[in-house]
């Protein structure tokens, strides 16, 4: 029996009252795939399970749209990277933060029902690559389930928050394996990836029972142990494709850790795998191949996992090209024939239409600058790649960077339209090899690479910053062509909602909530939200009225990157930010506090010694604290060192502050090297005090908590 809008509102409130028998969230596979029926409600990840993110609401239009104000908001508890897509069930919004504890909150008033922390320990904050984030929920016939950074998937009671059952999906606890991505029910089971692919795992996606928890399948991406036989049949068709033996002591990687999409008729869920453990393909397959299912997207049937074809959009990939990107399926005319097709805009800079039944190659085009491959064979489906890209010999200047053409922020598709809306960034970095790297443990990036060498003087660095340009950009999949661009600051900018309104909503990294046309592109309205918005907004509408949520919180990889990232300016403030016409809530002022540069330290090393420590430093430091010890405002600043820290500074290695989610070092650096890593962050400090004394500037910065 289907459930009508109406008797879903009786189960929201009783729910809500605690009466009856009846569970909240009671969603089921028949009501995903009916959601255009309740078109108030945001059921799954994509809100169908095409992953269109459009949604059929139009009580907010290009007409009135300037009228949003803000309803509620919501302080989340860790000010950090906030990724997640909410979940709006019969009024109530299930949502994420930062080391993975999920909200309920009611949708109407933003009020807490209740919230569940699954005590991510702090130190297993270094064996993610970008940021300790989470990217949301599921919810299924009354349960919550949220896959925790340390690889727990866990179901809640949708109704209490209280755990129902907890399972771990790490099959090496040795290696570096987290959750970030949210998971998608499918006809009773829960499907999870794992991230880890930089710091040395073998990639694989999951289904567990939904009621119990049980593991029912499991497809590895990537070959096992060369010594024992292939899995099955998808893992000896992979196995061809490498060679030599390294890559199983590297990991191997293609990690499942974001998109995925199910088609109920072909009962087929697709998934999207990312990049090679280690990125250097010279070093994880030295003799070539393609490396399956390195940045490939993968159809399998849901109830047995079991492989039915693949594209690979980038063979043998080493720049980090993941096919991790959003996935949307739609009915496309493509020369007077409807096609059942698939679309995704990966890293890679080409935007794919794949029929979604077969997996043959439709089209391909470049939606954005590179040149690591000139344009995609249509006979072979292959990439002809531009032989000036291979880094693996020699230093080269590779675009786009590993940040990607398109990351993890999700996309949009308007039937209206008939444009998708990507969150398009350029980006450039010059990529050195090393040759002689090898896996040394878990907690440490296993990528084949020299450090990035990102200019330290203030000039170059504005220069390479300013070739990192963001755009929102409507694309026609069918003629595979831009429609229109609407630039922004700086990359990094959020996911995007397309509504029947005619509206595109996108939140972006220089702290905004803003809503475009969607057939022209013209801004129509934007809003304050005091921090970078990464994740994608969502539309829901309770008792009538329709509503926008945005999460909103600074984070990510390139935020943690600090010296490019500082071009937007903003802290990291979690917080669930709800409009709606006429909203006349406030927001607090934004964070302006400050804290002056401490007593500076001398710098007694030699010119050797601090290149070393530089070296160090953009080799361990740099991910979480900033190139050349530019922080980007999540994570402190290490030139801000007080002199009584840096009488710490062994033990900080050491792992003194292991539990405040400080990686341990101290294993891999000996006293030398420690102490010229000290070093080039006391010098850095005083290159700081030097900048703003030539700017006129107080030697201050944002304080952190």
């Amino acid at each position: 029996m289907k459930i009508t809008s109406r008797v879903a509102v009786a189960f929201a409130f009783l729910s809500l009252c605690g009466a009856g028998t009846l569970q909240a969230a009671p969603v089921d596979g028949a009501r995903i795939q009916a959601a255009d029926r309740e078109p108030g409600n945001w059921m799954s990840h994509g809100r169908s399970y095409d992953e269109q993110r459009y949604s059929p609401l139009a009580k907010i239009d290009q007409a009135n749209v300037g009228q949003l104000g803000l309803a509620w908001h919501y302080k989340l508890d860790v000010d950090r990277g906030t990724e997640a897509t909410p979940i709006v069930v019969d009024g109530v919004m299930y949502t994420t933060g930062a080391y993975s504890i999920v909200y309920a909150l009611d949708a109407r008033s933003g009020k807490l029902l209740w919230k569940y922390d699954p005590k991510v320990p702090r130190d297993w904050s270094g064996n993610g690559c970008c940021d300790v984030v989470n990217r949301g929920v599921a919810v299924w016939k009354g349960k919550v389930y949220v896959g925790s950074f340390d690889g727990r998937l866990i179901a809640l009671d949708g109704k209490t928050g209280k755990p129902v059952w907890t399972t771990d999906t790490v099959i090496d606890r040795n290696r570096s394996y987290t959750i970030t991505g949210a998971p998608r029910v499918v006809k009773d089971k829960v499907i999870i990836g794992n991230g880890g692919a930089e710091m040395g795992v073998r990639g694989y996606v999951s289904a567990y029972d939904a009621t119990s928890g049980k593991l029912l399948w499991r497809f590895f991406t990537v070959p096992g142990d060369p010594r024992q036989p292939p899995e099955n049949k998808a893992m000896e068709m992979a196995r061809k494709t490498w060679s030599g033996d390294a890559y199983f002591a590297q990991g191997g990687g293609g990690t499942v850790w974001d998109s995925m999409a199910y088609d109920p008729e072909l009962d087929l869920l697709y998934i999207g795998t990312g990049n090679g453990s280690m990125w250097n393909r010279k070093l994880r397959s030295p003799g070539g191949g393609d490396n399956l299912f390195l940045s490939s997207i993968v159809a399998l049937k849901p109830d047995s996992g079991e492989y039915v074809w693949h594209y690979q959009t980038t063979p043998g990939d080493t720049w980090d090209y993941t096919a991790t990107q959003h996935i949307i399926l739609a009915d496309l005319r493509i020369k007077g024939e409807l096609r059942k097709v698939l679309m995704q805009a990966p890293k890679n800079a080409f935007f794919y239409v794949i029929d979604r039944k077969t997996g043959e190659l439709i089209s391909a085009e470049k939606f954005a600058p590179s040149n690591w491959a000139s344009h995609v064979d249509m006979k072979t489906g292959r990439p002809v790649e531009n032989p000036e890209a291979d880094w693996t010999k020699e230093a080269r200047l590779i675009y786009p960077s590993p940040f990607g053409a398109h990351n993890w922020q999700p996309m949009s598709f308007n039937p209206k339209t008939g444009l998708v809306y990507i969150p398009m960034q350029e980006t450039v970095i010059v990529l050195t090899p090393d040759n002689n790297a090898k896996y040394v443990r878990k907690g440490v990036f296993n990528v084949g690479l020299q450090p990035f060498d990102v200019p330290e003087d203030a000039k170059a660095l504005q220069q390479v910053a300013d070739a990192h340009k963001g755009h929102l950009l409507a694309w026609d999949p069918v003629t595979q062509k831009a429609v229109w661009d609407q630039p922004h600051v700086t990359i990094w900018n959020g996911g995007t909602l397309s509504t029947a309104g005619g509206l595109v909503f996108q939140g972006s990294a220089d702290g905004r909530a803003v809503a475009y046309a969607a057939d022209s592109g013209k801004k129509l309205w934007e809003a304050p939200a005091n921090t970078g918005v990464i994740a994608g907004p969502v539309t829901y509408s309770v008792d009538g009225e329709q509503y926008v949520t945005f999460m909103a919180g600074w984070g990510g990889a390139f935020a943690l990157t600090g010296a490019m990232a500082n071009v937007a300016k903003v802290q990291p403030e979690a917080r669930v930010l709800t409009f709606k016409l006429g909203g006349m809530a406030q927001l607090p002022p934004p964070k302006k506090t400050v804290t002056p540069l401490p007593k500076l330290l001398p710098v007694t090393a030699d010119a050797a010694t601090l290149g070393l420590g530089r070296a160090l430093y953009n080799g361990y430091c740099s991910v979480c604290h900033g190139f050349n010890a530019i922080g980007g405002g999540v994570l402190p600043d290490l030139r801000y060192l007080t002199p009584e820290k840096h009488q710490l500074f062994p033990g900080i290695l050491a792992g003194a502050y292991a539990q405040k989610g400080m990686p341990v070092f101290a294993d891999l650096l000996p006293p030398e090297y420690q102490a010229a890593l000290q070093q080039y962050i006391i010098k850095r400090a005083h290159d700081l005090e030097q900048d703003l004394a030539q700017q006129g500037k107080p030697a201050q910065e944002p304080a952190k908590k």
